[in-house]
């Protein structure tokens, strides 16, 4: 192919290139924006301790509920703590959260899924006790393992993550079941293949698609939950600065200053809103049957 000619890839410009991308794969304006405030928010909780512009734990009484001003960006709270300091700090602590709750609810989740999809015994005993996982709200449940245990990061973790887990287990198994009856998974079981590596090679890889699009949604929902412990008072300690904290310890002055409830809310509905729309794209990418539906649209 000759590089220099206008129809090699080459020389074709990105708005070119664009235009030829077929129109249902191409990202809608919400999913760029959505990325775009993603990205946002994940640099600016790795960059806190160079954004911040104060110490998140530094107290002033002298400036409790200050207003905006060149020293306080977004004012200060009731007890004289810098307000946008306390909330870029309180991104790392849902980041966390929510990425270490995903991470290990597919990493627990995964195994069990696939066990439970092949091996019709330990099915009904891996089930029932997801089954009572699931019977039982997730705020509660969480709320009772931090009551009983110190409250601190790895604990409010584990305690948002446990509810978690049965749905990566149900995802996984409902794949492998349908997965095992394909051809070349029979084909493998009777060509001797072990069983470990008919489960590594045959049936996980047909559970990574929805695995991913499932991790989005756990990332947001622990978010979510993170902040309502926290607001509850059942969440990490009120030093912590984190945004469920930040909003709990705002409410009281609500009347006096809106902005202390504003600022940390409006920041979690958007870390949430964009990490939702970028698990839908991924579902409407990675999903075959909606590009066969797209394509034939």
């Amino acid at each position: 192919m000759n590089l220099s000619s206008p129809d090699s890839p080459a020389a074709i410009s990105p708005q070119r290139r664009w235009r030829l991308w077929p129109g249902h794969h191409r990202p809608g304006w919400a999913v760029i924006v959505a990325a775009i405030c993603l990205a946002s928010i994940v640099i600016i909780a790795i960059l806190a301790p160079w954004l911040a512009p104060h110490d998140p734990l530094d107290m002033s009484p002298a400036d409790r509920l200050k207003p905006p001003s060149d020293t306080y960006w977004l004012g200060s709270d009731a007890y004289g703590r810098d307000l946008l300091s306390r909330v870029l700090y309180g991104a790392r602590i849902s980041l966390i959260v929510g990425i270490g709750s995903a991470l290990i609810s597919v990493v627990v989740g995964l195994p069990l899924g696939i066990l439970a999809g092949f091996f019709r015994g330990l099915d009904a005993v891996i089930m029932r006790v997801m089954d009572g996982l699931m019977a039982i709200p997730s705020v509660l449940l969480a709320i009772a393992i931090v009551s009983l245990i110190s409250a601190n990061l790895w604990t409010v973790m584990a305690a948002i993550t446990i509810p978690e887990i049965p749905r990566i287990v149900r995802l996984v198994r409902s794949v492998v079941l349908s997965a095992r009856e394909e051809p070349y998974v029979e084909a493998a079981v009777s060509l001797g293949s072990s069983l470990p590596t008919v489960m590594w090679r045959h049936l996980m890889p047909n559970t990574l698609a929805p695995l991913i699009v499932m991790s989005t949604y756990i990332c947001a929902s622990a978010i979510l939950t993170e902040a309502i412990l926290s607001f509850l008072g059942a969440g990490l300690g009120t030093e912590t600065p984190t945004w469920g904290n930040i909003m709990a310890e705002g409410r009281t002055y609500f009347l006096i200053k809106p902005s202390l409830i504003f600022w940390p809310g409006i920041v979690l509905s958007i870390c949430i809103l964009s990490i939702n729309l970028l698990g839908d794209a991924a579902r409407d990418r990675l999903d075959p049957r909606l590009q066969k539906r797209g394509a034939a649209q």
